[in-house]
């Protein structure tokens, strides 16, 4: 599974990207997690399985979502308290929720 966040510029994400990635390793998952800036949105949806939308460009977050829907991907708005606090695990856990639902969408 291929998970990109998405952010003003991919940079203050790139930490809670290390921190899933560190939750995943220790849960035993394989997944390729990356931040990018909201202006490679429509090249890194084409590649990835979900993406997750940073506090701080909510702004974006419904007409990336309607993209995602008609790509058949998964979209969710990561929670500001979960950002701001890190925790790689619960974001990690929102992501897979929302590709485990895409793929039962698809069945």
């Amino acid at each position: 599974m291929k998970i990109f966040l998405c952010c003003a510029a991919g940079m203050s994400t790139s930490m809670l990207v290390n921190k899933m990635e560190a939750a995943a390793a220790q849960k035993g998952i394989e997944c390729e997690i990356s931040a990018h800036s909201i202006a490679e949105f429509e090249d890194c949806l084409a590649e990835c399985d979900v993406c997750l939308v940073a506090p701080q460009v909510k702004f974006k977050y419904e007409e990336f979502k309607q993209a995602a829907d008609i790509a058949g991907k998964g979209c969710g708005l990561i929670d500001m308290m979960n950002y701001g606090m890190m925790k790689g695990e619960a974001v990690l856990e929102q992501a897979l929720a929302l590709h485990k639902e895409h793929l039962e969408l698809e069945n």
